[in-house]
């Protein structure tokens, strides 16, 4: 589930975007597929090459270790950022405690993005928690999911949610398949983890946590444009759904952890 690019070893992009255009043909009626991407320089390239080279090197690639030892031209100015790389075979609980820890350290504002919302108790607590001592929180979900059981089970969490006090909002245009998070206009965390168990117990992933304030306002302001393509979810709207629809939600909601 990785989608890493490394360029000359001076370059990478971390992000959602898979090696597909926007149409997707083989899930067409979901499209357009909206992603977003960072191209970063510095020393995490050197991490994001260490992730790669340790996918390649695994599963059957030549020896490119010799591309871990080249110098990196110096640092002269920038940022401090982090790769982050998990799946099965690793610790996984690493994604999903990054995700709480970034909630829980928000003070002012927090808004998020992801496509596919299956959390386990402690992530939707952290949330929760986030809107309940007043942070403005907010989290953008597709209106239309690719996988009709994800998108039941994601709005099973949405009561909870909307009674804490987060911003539930549905992307119309196509699949929001974008990852990302800011939090108080210093914090970015961009990759390919989704906030369901399967990101967290079963995928590799990858993601990088930078802290700017120019470059978290950028991709806050990407993310405010997704809003404005967006409908609100109200507490009255989800309180209002009839007995079918809540029992079809939290039905598909019991065997969240296996989808």
């Amino acid at each position: 589930h990785r989608k890493i690019a490394v360029i000359d070893n001076i370059i990478t992009y971390c992000g959602s975007q898979n090696c597909a255009d926007p149409a997707f043909l083989p899930k067409a009626k979901f499209a357009p597929w909206v992603d977003v991407l960072m191209r970063f320089e510095g020393p995490v390239v050197r991490q994001n090459q260490h992730l790669f080279a340790g996918d390649w090197m695994t599963n059957g690639g030549d020896d490119i270790s010799d591309l871990l030892r080249e110098p990196m031209p110096p640092a002269v100015s920038g940022f401090t950022a982090q790769a982050v790389g998990t799946g099965p075979t690793y610790r996984n609980r690493a994604m999903p405690e990054m995700f709480e820890t970034l909630i829980y350290a928000a003070e002012r504002t927090l808004f998020i993005t992801t496509p596919y919302y299956v959390p386990d108790a402690p992530l939707q607590a952290a949330l929760c928690a986030a809107a309940n001592r007043g942070v403005d929180t907010t989290i953008i979900f597709p209106a239309r999911n690719d996988d009709f059981a994800v998108g039941a089970t994601s709005r099973s969490y949405y009561l909870d949610l909307l009674e804490a006090g987060v911003k539930v909002w549905e992307f119309a245009p196509g699949i929001l398949h974008a990852k990302t998070l800011t939090l108080d206009g210093e914090v970015t965390l961009i990759g390919s983890a989704n906030m369901d168990r399967r990101s967290f117990d079963l995928n590799y992933a990858d993601n990088i946590r930078l802290h700017d304030p120019a470059t978290t306002a950028a991709l806050h302001a990407r993310q405010l444009e997704f809003r404005a393509s967006s409908r609100d979810v109200t507490l009255a709207e989800v309180r209002g759904w009839g007995m079918r629809q809540r029992l079809w939600n939290n039905a598909l909601a019991i065997v969240g952890p296996v989808l």
